[in-house]
């Protein structure tokens, strides 16, 4: 990994608020639509539309072999699932990951949801790996505001997730940096490693996402050759937000209110530059 990588301005980062503007319109868009019987390729059509209709271009289809908007990963599946006609069903866990490009710069963002309709101990179950999944991404957002170096993210991150139960942290898959182009230099781990990883500074531009499981972090890619799945059958959890750090502090670019409700929190309190 290179620990020499673009730093942006801050007339760059308000660009890129505004790709991550238009990804999170087109994530709320999709998230209003999730129901039973809602299949993952109207969820699909819904981001484009929404995407397009902002001026903006859908990133996913720019990624070679690609031809989607969203990737629409659904329960043992954890991220990278293909849409389909696959109906969702009452209690299902879907996680939606998007972004949009406009006039050259990225956002990248992704949550998860249970479907609405079931009570049951095992939609349950997934609504609390969710929001495991939630409250490490904002604890690993919290840890970069005050970061000296950037794999402190990823220790917040698993610090998180073990001090909520036995969950699974993936270790292939990891976030990285955003800008001109949506993945970009440096690496984002979601756990401990041995290197410090590079200097926290004023124009760094990253996406933090961690990827959780109920069970074991062992995955394989299935027939698609795209979405990847845990070994054990056990849900898979993924959210995701695009963040910048300027000279005033820290901006989550792909939440609508900066990142405020989920840094209250840790005591941080996003510095916006619109």
């Amino acid at each position: 990994m290179r620990k020499s990588f673009e730093l942006k301005t801050p007339d760059q980062i308000r660009k890129m608020r505004v790709a991550g503007l238009l990804t999170a319109k087109a994530l709320a868009m999709v998230k209003a639509a999730i129901k039973p019987g809602v299949t993952t390729l109207e969820l699909d059509q819904i981001a484009e539309k929404t995407i397009r209709a902002g001026g903006g271009v859908p990133n996913f289809q720019l990624v070679p072999g690609y031809s989607h908007t969203v990737c629409a990963s659904i329960n043992s599946t954890v991220v990278h699932g293909i849409p389909s006609n696959r109906a969702l069903e009452a209690g299902d866990l879907i996680s939606i990951d998007c972004g949009a490009e406009i006039d050259g710069w990225n956002g990248d963002s992704a949550f998860s949801i249970v479907v609405p309709g079931s009570t049951s101990e095992l939609a349950l179950e997934r609504q609390r790996l969710s929001d495991v999944c939630e409250g490490s991404l904002w604890a690993g957002i919290a840890a970069l505001a005050t970061a000296k170096k950037l794999n402190e993210v990823g220790v917040a991150v698993q610090d998180y997730v073990q001090s909520r139960g036995s969950y699974g942290i993936l270790e292939q898959y990891v976030g990285h940096g955003i800008g001109r182009s949506m993945h970009e230099d440096p690496a984002v781990f979601n756990y401990r490693v041995r290197d410090a990883g590079p200097k926290v500074q004023s124009g760094l531009c990253i996406a933090i996402e961690p990827m959780i499981t109920s069970g074991d972090q062992t995955t394989f890619v299935e027939a698609d050759d795209w979405g990847v799945a845990t070994s054990d059958n056990s849900d898979g959890a993924h959210w995701e937000h695009s963040v910048a750090l300027h000279d005033g502090g820290i901006w989550v670019l792909t939440s609508v209110d900066g990142g405020a409700e989920g840094l209250k929190p840790f005591g941080i309190v996003p510095v916006r530059l619109d």
